[in-house]
């Protein structure tokens, strides 16, 4: 793969200016994480974890169009999550690895700062960057750095949220309109720009419901599912009803880097 890699051991990455954090806020988030995923890949899971189904289903498209081969970006990596859907193509996943000491960052190829990204100009075919961008102090910056890696025509993938919670604390610091994002991939050289919010109202208000679950101490938490759960199983039925999407768990944006 082209482009050199900033690399750091593990007691230096604490030190490393700028870029991606992971801060997970402990182990136990990080199991939960995991699991949610997994879950949210069944019949059910796909209704309640609706954001996570989302993600997964545009990674897996925007993967299967691409070419044998292709060069792909993985900006913001974390663990690599992603990266079996590029088994085709020549990945490259880079983050700072500063989050959950727990992570098992074995399969980041590259250790950098999103907001300079260690790699030749034109270095990759297409890019990914997925939940990550709320968690940089520029944005738009590390779009540009994205977009300056990209060869002319290169597609990017990016994914923001719009309504959710902090999170990762204290390295969260945007939430992204439609019209925001439009702007900040439109500065950092993008175009074909496609913005799709994932969920409308009823979907947001069951995810909350899930959320405020979590408040319930374990005692008292099954008599809580009992009144929290329908409603949250039964909401998502009625989001047609949302044509606007003002409210939503976030966006699935595709852009082309401008020739």
């Amino acid at each position: 793969m082209p482009g050199g890699g900033l690399r750091a051991s593990h007691h230096d990455r604490s030190r490393l200016p700028g870029g991606v954090y992971r801060d997970a806020g402990g182990t136990q988030e990080n199991v939960n994480s995991r699991l949610r995923r997994r879950f949210a890949q069944t019949p059910l899971g796909r209704q309640v974890f609706h954001f996570e189904a989302a993600i997964e289903r545009a990674v897996a498209e925007f993967a299967a169009g691409l070419r044998a081969g292709a060069r792909v970006l993985d900006a913001g990596a974390g663990e690599g999550q992603y990266a079996h859907y590029f088994d085709r193509c020549r990945y490259m996943g880079i983050d700072m690895a500063v989050g959950d000491p727990a992570w098992d960052y074995s399969r980041l190829q590259t250790i950098g700062d999103l907001a300079a990204l260690p790699f030749a100009g034109g270095s990759f075919d297409a890019a990914i960057n997925i939940v990550t961008l709320e968690h940089v102090p520029e944005p738009g910056r590390v779009l540009q750095e994205i977009a300056r890696s990209l060869s002319a025509g290169g597609t990017l993938l990016l994914v923001v949220p719009h309504q959710w919670e902090v999170h990762q604390e204290p390295h969260d610091y945007f939430r992204f309109t439609r019209h925001g994002i439009r702007r900040l991939l439109e500065e950092a050289g993008f175009s074909q720009i496609n913005i799709e919010p994932v969920g409308g109202l009823f979907r947001l208000l069951s995810r909350r419901l899930l959320n405020a679950l979590q408040l319930f101490p374990a005692l008292v938490f099954p008599v809580a599912a009992v009144f929290l759960a329908p409603p949250a199983l039964i909401l998502p039925v009625f989001d047609f009803l949302d044509r606007t999407r003002s409210f939503t768990l976030g966006y699935i944006c595709t852009a082309s880097k401008s020739s």
